[in-house]
């Protein structure tokens, strides 16, 4: 059975970081695409990045550039996002999902398992 679990979610600050883990079972990560997506009340689920299996080359949404930063663990079987300079507009429910297949994208539909979200709520 496959299994996604996010964690290191919290209350912070503007300016301040967290590191976002997923951790897997049931599949192996590092042969999955691996993607981040995040959705605030009332909104869609939004792309925030991924990496890729092929190359393990990573893609960011423009709005977190520079700031987000996506790695992998794979002795733990565990992706990371770290978030720096964190600001109010990023606060939402952050969810991993995985690609077993190595593609992933940009959209919701290409992840067939997710995991159960981690809130991140940036106070201004």
């Amino acid at each position: 059975q496959v299994q996604l679990v996010e964690s290191g979610g919290g209350l912070v600050q503007a300016g301040d970081s967290l590191r976002l883990s997923c951790a897997g079972s049931g599949l192996t990560l590092r042969l999955s695409a691996v993607g981040w997506f995040r959705q605030s009340p009332g909104k869609e689920r939004d792309f925030v990045g991924a990496v890729m299996h092929f190359g393990g080359s990573t893609v960011y949404a423009d709005s977190v550039k520079g700031r987000f930063t996506i790695s992998r663990d794979n002795a733990k079987n565990t992706v990371y996002l770290q978030v720096n300079s964190l600001k109010f507009e990023d606060t939402a429910v952050y969810y991993c999902a995985a690609d077993p297949a190595g593609f992933g994208g940009r959209t919701t539909d290409k992840y067939p398992y997710w995991g159960q979200g981690t809130q991140v709520t940036v106070s201004s």
